[in-house]
Order: C-alpha cells, then structure tokens, then sequence
C-alpha cells in the first residue's frame, strides 16, 4: 500500500516538474523577443522566478525524493539496464534543470544572450527525455 502511495505522489511530482521544464524555455522565448520593454521584461522576470523556485525546483527535489524512495522499497536489482538508462536520463533532466536556473539568473540580470529561437529549440530537450524516461519506465526494452 505504501508503495502505491510512493508512486502516485512520484507521478504528481514529476508532472508538476515536467510542467515547469516545458513551460519555463517558452517564457524565455517571449522575454526574449520582448526587446526593450522594461514592464514586458520585469514581468517576465517575476514569472519566471515563481515557476522555477516555487514549482520546477521543489516539484524536481519531490520527484528525486520520492523516485530514491520507490527505489529503496522495491527490488530492481535484476531489473536490467533499464533502470540505469531511466536514471542517466533523469540525470540530463536535472542538468538541463540547472540550465534553466543559469539562464533565469542570466534573464534577472539582463544578461541573456540567447535569441528566441535558441529557446525554442531548447524547449524540445525535456520533451525528448520525457518520451526516453516513459518508454524506459512502461515499456522496459533492456529487461
């Protein structure tokens, strides 16, 4: 029963970080489009300091937590090379996470140095890892 319990909070965690991986590069895609509208540009900066402090980041530390948790409570010794590829590719998530820290610091400071089309190939990154990380989880293809 606690198992359960483990996964479903696990699956709310990581869907509320995937949501905030997704939608955090599009802010930036807008900011940085915006040019020199001042107001367009301190909204933005509140947004996307709210998103990654108040949802990405807590959401990243309850998925790890929880995922750390699943681990511990259940046997995936023999699970095959699953497991560490699902692992490896949380990993990138969580560089790319801190990317996304970088570049809201880069945004708060009027440093981006990045165009909007950067950012809107960067918003491709969590996608393909959501679709490696679900594929590894559900379909297992190295048990």
């Amino acid at each position: 029963m606690a198992y359960l319990w483990l996964k479903a909070f696990h699956i709310i965690a990581v869907v509320s970080w995937m949501a905030g991986l997704l939608y955090l590069p599009r802010l930036f895609v807008y900011h940085a489009a915006g040019g020199a509208d001042a107001g367009a540009s301190e909204t933005f900066k509140i947004m996307e300091f709210r998103l990654l402090w108040m949802i990405a980041t807590p959401a990243m530390v309850a998925s790890w937590g929880l995922g750390l948790a699943l681990l511990a409570v259940t046997d995936q010794a023999d699970g095959g090379f699953w497991l560490p590829a699902k692992i490896g590719a949380v990993l990138l998530l969580t560089g790319f996470h801190g990317l996304l820290v970088k570049w809201t610091r880069d945004f708060a400071q009027d440093r981006n140095g990045h165009s909007p089309r950067f950012f809107r190939l960067v918003n491709e990154v969590p996608t393909v890892l959501l679709v490696v990380i679900v594929v590894l989880v559900v379909v297992k293809p190295f048990s």
